[in-house]
């Protein structure tokens, strides 16, 4: 089993900044990625990017240069930068996490972000 607890999110006006964490713990010997997704409402579920051994995936196309992901391996913690806010940022964040041996995926509880003025 593993655990992922979210924090950082909340309202912020156009053009400001917040940062997600994502703290995991339990059974990670098997840990491939950690990475973030978000969920708008009416919308399907999006991959922002994913952090493995290899380093940083390519961002979905609406945040690059934008968000930004990084990873805390000492505390297994994960991290998403987001600057420059939209109101089409608004959405439930969730952390994610795949594990092999044997294959399994994690999701966070998501936490709600609110980009409006």
């Amino acid at each position: 089993q593993v655990q992922l607890v979210e924090s950082g999110g909340g309202l912020v006006q156009p053009g400001g900044s917040l940062r997600l964490s994502c703290a995991a713990s339990g059974r990670l010997d098997g840990l491939v990625t950690m990475g973030w997704f978000r969920q708008a409402p009416g919308r399907q579920r999006e991959l922002i990017g994913f952090v493995s051994k290899v380093g940083v995936s390519k961002y979905l196309e609406s945040v690059e240069g934008r968000f930004f992901i990084s990873r805390n391996n000492a505390t297994n913690t994960i991290f998403l930068q987001m600057n420059n806010l939209k109101p089409e940022d608004t959405a439930v964040y969730y952390c994610h996490v795949n594990i092999i041996g044997p294959v399994d995926e994690y999701w966070g509880q998501g936490t709600q972000v609110t980009v409006s003025s």
